[in-house]
Formats: C-alpha cells, sequence, structure tokens
C-alpha cells in the first residue's frame, strides 16, 4: 500500500464528498432551463445541506436507535461506495477489499436501514414509500448486478478499477454487449436514483413519492446527511457508469495525468447531467405498478449483453 495510493483514495473520496451536490444542482438547472422554468442556483445544494445542519433535529417519541442511526449509515454507505469506484484515478489500495458485487451490497444496505427507519415511526407516508423502496430495489439490483458481470467477463475481474484499466486500454470500438448493457444501466440508474419515469424527487403527493415520502420524518442534521448521501448516490451511478462505458480518462498510477483525470471526470459529468435531465423532461412518470416492465427490460438487455458477449465474444 504506497503513500500515493492512500493519497489517491482519500482524494478521490474528497472530490465525490465536494462534487456530488454540485452535480445535483446542475441537473436541477438542466432540468428547469429544459421546462423553460428559472433555475435555482447552481450552489442551491450546498445551501440547502448547510441550513438543515444549523437546524434542531426533532425526533417522534416512539423512534428507536434505529431511526436516529440510520442517516449515519446511509450516508457512510455512499462514501465506502463513493471510495470504492473509480472516478480519478485506478490506484486505489481500499478498493481491492471489496468488488463490484460488494458495491451492490452497499447500495442495499443503505436501502435496507432507510426503509426501516420509514417504517419506524409507524407513520403511513414512511410505511407507503419503505414497501415502494424495497420493491423497487428488488427489480434493479439483479439488473444492476447483470450489468456489472457483463462488464467482469470481458475483463476477467469483478474489481472495478480492474475493470477499467482492462476497458481503457482496448481499442474504441462499438461492443455490442456493452450497448445493450449501457441501456440497462441507464434504465436502473433512473430507478434506483428517484428520477423520473420512476420516482419524482421535487414532488410530495401521497400517490407518486417514493424516496421523499421515507424522508418526511427527519429533520436537522439527519435530514441533511440523507439529502447529502442522496447527491453521492447520484454521483456514485454516474461515476459507476463512466467506470464501465467511458473509462478513457482516469488515470492510472502517474501523477501527470491527474490534471487530465480531473478534467475528463468534470467533463463527464456535465454531459452526464444534461443528458439526465433531457431524459427527465422527456418522459412521463409511470404509475407504480408499471416499474416492473420497466426494471423487467432492464434486466432482460442486461442479460441479453452477457449473452452476446458469450455467444460473439464483444
Amino acid at each position: 500500500m504506497s503513500a500515493t495510493g492512500i493519497v489517491s483514495q482519500l482524494l478521490q473520496l474528497a472530490v465525490a464528498l465536494a462534487l456530488a451536490p454540485m452535480l445535483l444542482g446542475w441537473v436541477n438547472q438542466c432540468r428547469a432551463w429544459l421546462q423553460g422554468k428559472r433555475a435555482p442556483p447552481l450552489l442551491q445544494p450546498y445551501f440547502t445541506i448547510r441550513k438543515l445542519f444549523w437546524k434542531d433535529v426533532i425526533v417522534a417519541a416512539n423512534a428507536s436507535a434505529i431511526f436516529r442511526l440510520t442517516p449515519y449509515i446511509v450516508f457512510g454507505a455512499m462514501c465506502c461506495a463513493a471510495a470504492i469506484v473509480p472516478s480519478l484515478v485506478t490506484d486505489l489500495p481500499f478498493a481491492t477489499a471489496a468488488d463490484a458485487i460488494a458495491l451492490v451490497g452497499l447500495f442495499a444496505l443503505a436501502r435496507v436501514f432507510i426503509s426501516l427507519a420509514a417504517m419506524d415511526v409507524g407513520t403511513a407516508f414512511g410505511s407507503l414509500g419503505a414497501r415502494r423502496e424495497m420493491f423497487i430495489g428488488f427489480l434493479a439490483e439483479p439488473a444492476l448486478l447483470m450489468v456489472l458481470f457483463t462488464a467482469s467477463l470481458i475483463s476477467g475481474s469483478t474489481s472495478l478499477p480492474a475493470i477499467v484499466e482492462s476497458l481503457a486500454h482496448r481499442d474504441i470500438a462499438i461492443y455490442p454487449s456493452l450497448a445493450f448493457a449501457g441501456v440497462a444501466f441507464t434504465m436502473v440508474s433512473l430507478a434506483e436514483n428517484a428520477r423520473i419515469p420512476i420516482d419524482n424527487p421535487a414532488t410530495h403527493l401521497e400517490l407518486t413519492m417514493v424516496h421523499e415520502a421515507m424522508i418526511l420524518e427527519y429533520s436537522g442534521r439527519h435530514l441533511a446527511l440523507i439529502e447529502w448521501a442522496s447527491a453521492l448516490k447520484l454521483f456514485n451511478y454516474s461515476c459507476i457508469g463512466i467506470a464501465l462505458f467511458l473509462p478513457f480518462g482516469i488515470a492510472e498510477v502517474s501523477d501527470d495525468w491527474r490534471a487530465i483525470a480531473w478534467s475528463a471526470l468534470v467533463v463527464k459529468l456535465v454531459v452526464g447531467g444534461a443528458a439526465l435531465a433531457v431524459i427527465e423532461t422527456l418522459s412521463a412518470k409511470l404509475r407504480i405498478f408499471r416499474a416492473p416492465e420497466f426494471l423487467g427490460t432492464a434486466f432482460l438487455l442486461a442479460v441479453l449483453a452477457m449473452l452476446v458477449n458469450q455467444l460473439l465474444g464483444s
């Protein structure tokens, strides 16, 4: 474990913590512009998180320790995921202890705890949101695993740094398996991050909200950590997509490439955030009972990607 690797690990985590709210603000800005509305400031998520940290925490009298610990567990899980996913460099010493399957497990851990916390107080909205969240996660996680398995079959490893190093050094070409996996990953990413067409992060309507229903009872620093964790989750999924489908520009060990890696990451996040806003603007919110069709299609595309890789070797 070299000193350079430890510095790279800490730098990547610091970049994720710093840029995640800005990515969310960029998506909100692009979405507002496309809808012909006045866009909020780019730094609005930072202002919201700072304001929430200064507010007092109000906890229900019947809340258990799960309700109080969940914001810290969810935020910690997203920080661990940000440390595993290579966004700037592949020289990550701690990433060797956890592969792509463990990464999916971190997302599942956060989902389970936030669902338990939503049901802990016993409100109708919390239980409704928790049931919907587990319903969506039950369908999304297999599709995400199939996408990661497709990339691991190509690279011969389930370690994300190894996958990035393998795919980045291949000749630039259209791989049918990665094309199918990319579409599947986009659909899963929309569902996992509570975006349209599965969920709408800007609504509080009883019949449509999923993620917002689970956090209505949180306030103060607890809510700030959950909001920050949600931004980190979006950032992590964006970096997973970059690592799997656009790994070019991610540095290895040499310090000479870090400036290029930083610039490449910013450009990819800007383009990806704008693309997400376009998808949300052009899509309509689906009924919750149409979610299995949406995520079932993602799973079939991911399985098709694996079959294409096995049959054609590309």
